[in-house]
C-alpha cells in the first residue's frame, strides 16, 4: 500500500495540482481553460501522446484479460513518465501561459490527466473521480467512455527514441550520484556510443539540460573505439546450448573465450577457441574496464538495451562556480516558498556569504536574477553582515555558507 501512494497516487495527484496551479494563473493572471489537443509539434508534446496512446492500448488489453497486477504495473510506468519525465522536463512552458507554446503543453496535459483518469478509474475509483471532476466539471468518470487508444497518434519510432534518451539521462544521473557530482553542478562533456546515436538528435538538448553538461557527442556504435571509453567487449559461451552440437569440444570454445581467442567475422560469424558457434550458444555483452586514453577524465557506465555512456567528471574552477550559482537559485526558491509568495511574485534579493559565493554571485548575476524573479537584487562578500536574525543561512557548493533574504519587490 505505501508503494503504491508513493509511486502512484501522490504524483498522480502532484501533477493535477500542478495543471490547476499554473493554469489558473496563465495569462496574467486571468486563467486559461485548456481543452482537448493531441496535434501540439512540440517534442514532448508529440511524445506524451504516442506514449498515451500505447499506455490505452496496453490498459485496456490487460484489463479486459483480467491481469489487474500488470495493469496496476503499467499505470505506474506511466505516472512516472508523466510526472518525472514530461511536466519536469516541461516545467518552463508552463510559466506565464501567455505564448502558443505555453498554451500547447496546458491542452497536451489536461489531454493526458482527463485520459488517464478515465483509464485508471476502475483502480483509482476516488482519486480519479476527484481529478476528473476538476478537469471537466462534469458529473463522475464512472459514467464515461473508456478512452480510445486511436484517438491519439501513433509514433512508435519517437517512443523508442525517447525512451533512450531517458534510458542515458538515468544511467548518467546514477553516475553524477555515484561520483559525488551535483546535479546542479555544470560538467563540461558527455558522450553517448549507441546504435543508431542519429536517433538522439532531436533530444541533444533535453540530454544535455538534464544532465547539465555543456557538450554532448554522440557516437554510433559501429563506428566508436570501445577501448578510448574504458569499454570491451566478452564473449559467453552457454554451455547447455551449444554442448550437445559440440560434445566435448565445448570445453575448448569456452576456454577461448575466457582467454581472449575468439572473434567475430565481417559477416557476423563467432568463432571461440577454433570452433564456429551458431546463434543461441552464446552472447556478447559490453562491459566497463579501466578507462582508456579517451576516458581518462570521466566515468562510464553501459545502457540497457546495448550501447554505453561517458561522463567527464573533472570539474574546472569556472564550472565550480555557476555550480555555486544554481544552488544559490535553489536555496532563493525555497526562501520563496517558506515567505509564502505566490510563483508569480516578484523580489528584492539579497545574498550575502563566503568570498566563493560572492563571486559566484557577480559572475551569474543574469542567472540568478532570470530563475528568481528578482527586479531588485545585490550581493556581499564575508566582511559584510546583514542585520542578526535578517535572512536565512543555506550551504552551497562544497559547504560554503551564504545568507538569502527575500521580500516581495
Amino acid at each position: 500500500i505505501r508503494d503504491g501512494v508513493r509511486q502512484v497516487m501522490i504524483p498522480l495527484w502532484n501533477a493535477w495540482s500542478f495543471f490547476a496551479l499554473y493554469a489558473n494563473t496563465a495569462r496574467g493572471g486571468e486563467g486559461y481553460a485548456a481543452q482537448r489537443r493531441t496535434d501540439s509539434t512540440d517534442v514532448l508534446d508529440r511524445y506524451l501522446m504516442a506514449k498515451l496512446r500505447e499506455f490505452v492500448e496496453t490498459m485496456q488489453d490487460q484489463l479486459d484479460r483480467y491481469e489487474i497486477a500488470a495493469a496496476c504495473d503499467t499505470m505506474r510506468t506511466f505516472v512516472d513518465v508523466l510526472t518525472n519525465w514530461y511536466i519536469r522536463r516541461s516545467r518552463d512552458r508552463f510559466w506565464g501561459g501567455e505564448s502558443e507554446e505555453s498554451l500547447a503543453a496546458f491542452d497536451t496535459l489536461w489531454t493526458a490527466l482527463e485520459t488517464v483518469t478515465r483509464a485508471v478509474a476502475p483502480l483509482l475509483p476516488l482519486m480519479t473521480e476527484e481529478i476528473w471532476r476538476g478537469l471537466t466539471g462534469e458529473r463522475s468518470v464512472h459514467l464515461t467512455d473508456y478512452p480510445a487508444a486511436d484517438e491519439f497518434p501513433a509514433d512508435h519510432a519517437l517512443v523508442v527514441a525517447m525512451d533512450r534518451a531517458r534510458d542515458v539521462c538515468s544511467v548518467g544521473s546514477s553516475l553524477r550520484k555515484a561520483k559525488g557530482l551535483r546535479a546542479r553542478l555544470p560538467l563540461s562533456s558527455l558522450s553517448v556510443v549507441v546504435p543508431e546515436a542519429a536517433s538522439l538528435e532531436p533530444f541533444r538538448g533535453i540530454i544535455m539540460d538534464e544532465l547539465n553538461v555543456k557538450d554532448l557527442d554522440l557516437v554510433d556504435l559501429t563506428t566508436a573505439s570501445e577501448a578510448d571509453y574504458g569499454v570491451e567487449q566478452r564473449l559467453t559461451v552457454n554451455a547447455r546450448a551449444a554442448g550437445p552440437r559440440l560434445g566435448r569440444d565445448v570445453q575448448a570454445a569456452i576456454k577461448g573465450s575466457k582467454t581472449g581467442d575468439w572473434s567475430v567475422s565481417p559477416d557476423g560469424a563467432v568463432t571461440s577457441g577454433g570452433l564456429e558457434l551458431v546463434e543461441g550458444e552464446y552472447s556478447i555483452e559490453a562491459v566497463v574496464t579501466e578507462p582508456g586514453d579517451g576516458a581518462s577524465a570521466g566515468a562510464t557506465a553501459m545502457l540497457p538495451g546495448g550501447g554505453f555512456i561517458m561522463l567527464d567528471t573533472d570539474v574546472t574552477p569556472e564550472l565550480a562556480t555557476e555550480g555555486v550559482a544554481r544552488d544559490l537559485v535553489r536555496a532563493v526558491q525555497q526562501a520563496r516558498r517558506d515567505a509564502g509568495l505566490h510563483v508569480s511574485d516578484r523580489i528584492s534579493l539579497t545574498i550575502q556569504g563566503s568570498p566563493e559565493v560572492f563571486e559566484a554571485t557577480v559572475t551569474h548575476r543574469d542567472l540568478l536574477v532570470a530563475e528568481t524573479l528578482a527586479t531588485q537584487f545585490s550581493s556581499a562578500g564575508p566582511d559584510h553582515q546583514l542585520a542578526d536574525g535578517v535572512g536565512t543561512e543555506v550551504s552551497v557548493g562544497e559547504g560554503y555558507k551564504a545568507t538569502v533574504l527575500v521580500a516581495k519587490a
